[in-house]
């Protein structure tokens, strides 16, 4: 499920080839018609076949726009599910109510539903069922998915490989934006150039500038030497800025120049740098209520969003879970199929940490078998069974040796439980890389995750057994 790195992408129809096409189905479609507010006389028509949900508010990213004062800029997301149409209300300032009853998420039959948002209605009513043609691959790159949900996303990732324009790929936590910027990259003209990742949350508000501009030496107390920023280390390839929605405000003017102007001035440096860089963006955040709350710079915003992709939370995406299991059972070294029982516990998951949650549940049943049947799926575990600092490293342990060791320790449950998990997780990432001769990039790939996330990993472990 792996495509190689340095794949190009300058022949469109070349790609699009690969992605073949099932037979037409008929898909249930929706008209929605604006019968009052300003503007009445609007229409939008919604079907299977979008790859994201039709957005609509008064944001430019709404494929419903209203200038109603009273409707918040992304108001309503409405999804074909099956024969039905699914509204959400985002959050919104003034609530939504479908034939005057107020509601957060409803699904409606087009059988002229009348919805309120703000002074403006909207009506409901269904359209003759759309001929769809859905992609019958099951991945795109490292992502990897077969549901509808997906599965329509993969046409638009392919033209997004293709194409230069700026990124912003929007979704939860864990719902694999980074994997996502990563295989675009990968099947990109710019595979053979350098994918840089930076992670707004990471870093402290007074580094970030010298982080991604550079700096020069003296340029600060402790700038020792100068420093390429990160825009120059992504010259020739792809720059993710990851929870962009976190950017300090004071630093957004500067970022949305580099992007305009393709060049950086370092920090106490005299001179502009040119640099040649493909701008993605990923946030879990609406930027939509962070323009409206002061603490995002719509310019900035439509620079970025040039392009948008959204990536459905995992319980959207029911008919992956079983998919993703058996992936990810396979990446990291499942002898045998995966087990029945533990699939079905699996299913009956709501997922709120989403496709890194799965990931961890399946990682933690690999290292302690039926045992890990006490432990709940939903524990992200993350600390390590580290040896103390000076002391020399315990000797391979069976997962009943672990058990039994952290049930002696005394600790609470879920201090003991994450003890436990984080084991296999140390063995795992040094296993991984004798395998890959020392190779983060290739442990990775055979990972199944991003190279990123790889090496938080490994530098976590490193710290905790030195």
């Amino acid at each position: 499920m792996t495509d190689p790195g340095g794949k190009k992408a300058d022949d469109l129809s070349t790609i699009m080839a690969q992605v073949r096409q099932l037979p037409p189905e008929s898909q249930a479609s929706f008209v929605i018609d604006v019968i009052e507010g300003p503007d009445r006389g609007g229409v939008l028509s919604v079907d299977g076949s979008a790859p994201s949900r039709a957005l609509v508010g008064k944001s430019p990213v709404c494929r419903l726009g209203l200038k109603d004062p009273k409707v918040s800029r992304r108001h309503l997301a409405l999804e074909v599910v099956g024969d039905a149409l699914r509204l959400t209300d985002l959050g919104s300032t003034n609530g939504a109510s479908v034939n005057g009853v107020r509601f957060v998420e409803v699904l409606v039959d087009g059988q002229g539903e009348l919805v309120r948002l703000g002074d403006s209605v909207l009506r409901i009513t269904r359209a003759a069922p759309a001929l769809v043609a859905m992609p019958s691959g099951s991945s795109f790159g490292r992502v990897v998915g077969a549901s509808s949900e997906m599965r329509r996303l993969y046409p638009l990732c392919e033209r997004l490989a293709a194409s230069d324009v700026p990124l912003v790929i929007e979704g939860e936590t864990g719902t694999g934006k980074e994997l996502l910027a990563e295989s675009l990259h990968e099947r990109s003209a710019r595979a053979s150039g350098p994918f840089v990742v930076f992670d707004c949350t990471a870093v402290p508000a007074n580094l970030i500038e010298s982080t991604l501009f550079g700096h020069e030496r003296g340029a600060f107390t402790g700038a020792v030497a100068a420093n390429r920023g990160l825009f120059q280390e992504a010259d020739g390839g792809t720059l993710l800025i990851d929870e962009v929605g976190d950017l300090d405000v004071a630093l957004q003017p500067k970022l949305l120049r580099a992007i305009e102007r393709a060049e950086v001035r370092p920090l106490g440096g005299s001179r502009w740098i040119n640099v040649d860089v493909r701008v993605m963006a990923a946030t879990r955040r609406d930027l939509d209520k962070e323009i409206q709350a002061g603490r995002f710079r719509d310019d900035l915003f439509y620079r970025l969003a040039v392009a948008r992709i959204e990536l459905p939370p995992l319980r959207q995406r029911r008919g992956d879970i079983a998919l993703l299991a058996r992936h990810f059972w396979e990446k990291l070294g499942g002898d045998g199929p995966l087990p029945y029982e533990f699939l079905v516990r699996l299913e009956n998951h709501d997922w709120p940490g989403n496709i890194r949650e799965l990931h961890n549940a399946v990682a933690r049943r690999l290292a302690l078998g039926d045992l890990a049947h006490a432990l709940s799926i939903g524990q992200e575990a993350s600390v390590a069974l580290a040896p103390r600092p000076g002391s020399e490293p315990p000797p391979p342990l069976t997962p009943d040796d672990v058990i039994a060791r952290v049930i002696k320790l005394g600790l609470p449950l879920s201090r003991s439980r994450e003890l436990v998990v984080d084991d296999f997780e140390r063995r795992y990432v040094q296993s991984v890389l004798d395998r890959h001769q020392g190779d983060a990039t290739k442990a990775a790939q055979a990972s199944g995750i991003a190279r990123r996330y790889f090496q938080l990993l490994r530098a976590r472990q490193a710290g905790k057994s030195g």
